[in-house]
């Protein structure tokens, strides 16, 4: 039953749900409603190198926006993913990728927008595992009670399901699988430590591996990890290993997590994974030589189902399992907990 809240008249009305997505690129606002439906769009280009207060500008900018649309009246909670670090606890963030905000209360600022709705408390979650709360919800791990879920892009990032409910721990940040080592005495990695799987797999490594082995981009094109998926699918070598290299990387990395937590299923999205079979053909070749024991053996993975839009129906998926309004009382949603 579409769940919802009885207005003046009487008449039940649809609820949805307000989710901010903040990348390094865009910030990006959506109306979502309890079917996980994108019901209204906002987007405005991150000024990632400029101020705090312009960054959180922005963002007031988006929910202006959002705010405008005629279902903004029956919002009823507020969900937030952003780049990490973050800190769920503090309701601050710290993201790489936007060099002004150093814990910067992201929390408190959405939550003193005029426009924000009274009682409303914005939730916030780092944006892999908002992709992992959107994948677990509508997309590939959904009905799945363990899985991990990982974002493949400039970097590499992750969230975990583990029995059935998104398990972000203490600080919002587990998951952070792009950040365990793969080899140690590999390439040193901008956290500060070696041998990192975002060294090696994400997009930044493919393109700098394959350029550093000899391969160029056709002419007027610039190198990427596009551009080298390009080239590996005409059967060029250096592009094929650029690939097989992070295949590799994740193979491992997703074997070790099986083998601490047991998980059943990865689902692997992001720009990188856009390649398709370029990637996940060595990436389950690999697997199946990372992933020998018993209980991991038949470990899946899986392309992310829900891409443009999976860190926006995430923050969704949190605030809608935060609470719900039904004939007018609170009651929990719980396909999983997040700590509440």
């Amino acid at each position: 039953m579409l769940r919802g809240f009885r207005g003046s008249t009487g008449e039940r009305t649809a609820s949805v749900y307000a989710a901010l997505d903040i990348g390094g690129t865009k910030i990006a606002g959506a109306l979502v409603d309890e079917g996980g439906s994108v019901v209204h769009r906002a987007e405005l280009p991150t000024p990632a190198r400029e101020s705090a207060q312009r960054m959180a500008r922005t963002v007031d900018a988006v929910i202006d926006t959002l705010s405008a649309a005629p279902a903004w009246g029956t919002v009823r909670g507020v969900g937030i993913a952003s780049a990490g670090p973050v800190d769920t606890a503090a309701g601050t963030v710290s993201p790489v990728n936007i060099p002004a905000w150093r814990d910067f209360p992201l929390v408190e600022s959405v939550r003193a927008h005029p426009r924000l709705l009274a009682g409303l408390e914005p939730v916030l979650l780092g944006d892999a595992v908002a992709m992992a709360a959107a994948e677990h919800w509508l997309g590939a791990a959904r009905g799945v009670d363990n899985a991990l879920c990982m974002v493949v892009s400039t970097g590499v990032g992750g969230g975990y399901v583990l029995g059935g409910r998104l398990h972000p721990g203490p600080s919002g940040n587990a998951g952070h699988i792009g950040h365990i080592s793969v080899g140690i005495d590999g390439p040193p990695c901008a956290c500060g430590a070696r041998g990192c799987v975002e060294g090696y797999a994400s997009g930044t490594a493919i393109t700098r591996y394959a350029v550093r082995t000899g391969w160029s981009p056709g002419p007027g094109s610039q190198p990427s990890a596009a551009a080298v998926a390009a080239s590996a699918r005409e059967g060029d070598e250096r592009a094929l290993a650029a690939y097989d290299r992070s295949a590799r990387a994740l193979a491992a990395a997703i074997a070790g997590s099986a083998a601490l937590l047991e998980i059943e299923v990865a689902v692997v999205g992001g720009g990188v994974a856009q390649a398709g079979d370029t990637l996940f053909t060595p990436l389950r070749r690999h697997l199946r030589a990372f992933a020998v024991l018993d209980f991991v053996r038949d470990l899946k993975v899986r392309p992310a189902a829900l891409a443009r839009d999976a860190g926006l129906i995430g923050a969704a998926a949190a605030a809608r399992q935060q609470f719900t309004l039904v004939d007018g009382a609170a009651s929990p949603v719980v396909p999983y907990r997040q700590g509440w």
